[in-house]
């Protein structure tokens, strides 16, 4: 059974369209447990960060993310494309 309190938050980022991180999906509970599975799925890194959560949790959905949170999420978006570049090289040598 999920854990009731539990939350989620997906952010999305395209530095050609957006000027900051967007909120585009967020729950608690099971829905927070979906979030989790589709980011799984879809190889996209999970990063635990209960205080974080909770003010993105605050935002409105498609919102861009508040000034204040900027340098917190620009901590979880660098390990997030160092992870990627990490899997990418990876499969390159995997391929050779």
């Amino acid at each position: 059974m999920p854990d009731p309190e539990k939350k989620a938050v997906a952010l999305k980022y395209d530095p050609e369209e957006d000027q900051a991180p967007r909120v585009v999906a967020k729950g608690r509970g099971r829905l927070a447990e979906l979030i989790l599975e589709v980011a799984r799925q879809h190889g996209i890194p999970i990063r635990e960060d209960s205080e974080l959560v909770q003010s993105l949790y605050r935002v409105e959905l498609e919102a861009e993310i508040p000034p204040e949170l900027y340098e917190a999420v620009a901590v979880i978006l660098a390990w997030a494309y160092r992870l990627n570049r990490k899997a990418r090289s990876q499969n390159r040598e995997t391929q050779l």
